[in-house]
């Protein structure tokens, strides 16, 4: 999509999935309870701030580090985003409450909705992306067809292949037999290239990919190309801890990320990574990434006082 401007709309960690292979670790706040978790005046007050400061982007995407689809005004903040900025709108979501009626609606207003779906049954639904209780494959199945029947935007499907989950040709078959019954505009493949919330989750292998690529007429994630990370924090240190804390980066990115910035100093901020108590670094598949070790920012203590 371009560059994004991320508005996360709940605090971190809240979800109705703890998926086996999410990069910001194990959800730590299971819940399928939509809320205001912050005020909708004050989201939409900081957003028009911002773009008095005329920054660059080509989409804004409602993202969460948990499921936007929890905070319960989720259509009153699209529609106020739409109204102070012409780009358009999108939504970053795992798909679990599209059958609730009101958040369909909810989300109609938006020029595009990215749902994930990662499994094709109730077994591999429960392994895959482990739900909170009441949540069930057929209604997350049935409240996606509903959506897309409905839904006027685009509608960008995701799937996270796993290594020996839903990775062989006939998971891939079962998933074309899904998707034929939904109406969707892009089809997305992905696999866990991140360190994943669960040690023993692999990625699947290139030529697999491919294989799934081809039957299901999709696009490799892996295959596409980044524009990379952006942050308008002008010191380099503070604009790497603001990106991890919701999108973790390995040494390349961050490597890249800096100099794209033309910082003198890499060397030095990777030594700061390294020694900072509030950022671990693991080594996955050769790759060093760092991420937040701690999930809470002030808005979340905030939230949690005032709750």
């Amino acid at each position: 999509m371009g560059i994004s401007v991320g508005i996360s709309p709940i605090p971190e960690k809240y979800c109705n999935y703890s998926c086996i292979y999410c990069q910001l670790g194990r959800t730590s706040h299971m819940s399928n309870k939509r809320e205001e978790f912050f005020k909708l005046d004050d989201i939409l007050d900081e957003f028009e701030r911002y773009l008095k400061e005329n920054p660059k982007f080509d989409v804004v995407t409602i993202v969460g580090e948990g499921e936007p689809t929890l905070y319960s005004r989720l259509g009153e903040l699209i529609d106020g985003l739409k109204r102070l900025t012409e780009k358009p709108v999108a939504v970053i979501t795992n798909g679990a409450l599209l059958y609730d009626e009101e958040v369909r609606s909810q989300l109609c207003n938006s020029d595009i909705v990215l749902p994930s779906l990662d499994a094709y049954d109730e077994e591999t639904f429960k392994r895959i992306n482990r739900p909170c209780r009441g949540i069930n494959f057929k209604m997350v199945l049935e409240g996606l067809m509903k959506f897309s029947q409905k839904y006027k935007g685009q509608l960008w499907i995701e799937i996270m292949i796993i290594k020996d989950m839903n990775d062989s040709t006939e998971d891939i078959l079962r998933f074309k037999a899904l998707l034929d019954k939904i109406e969707y505009d892009r089809l997305y493949i992905n696999s866990p290239v991140r360190p994943p919330a669960e040690s023993w989750v692999e990625q699947p292998s290139s030529k697999t990919i491919k294989m799934a690529v081809n039957i299901l007429k999709g696009i490799s994630i892996d295959a596409l190309a980044s524009k990379g990370f952006y942050s308008e924090d002008e010191d380099d240190y503070r604009a790497i801890i603001s990106i991890i804390k919701r999108h973790p980066m390995n040494q390349h990115e961050i490597s890249d990320f800096l100099s794209s910035r033309n910082c003198s100093n890499t060397i030095e901020i990777f030594k700061r990574l390294e020694l900072d108590e509030s950022v671990e670094s693991i080594n996955y598949k050769g790759y060093i990434t760092y991420r937040l070790k701690k999930w809470m920012t002030i808005r979340q203590k905030d939230f949690e006082i005032n709750k």
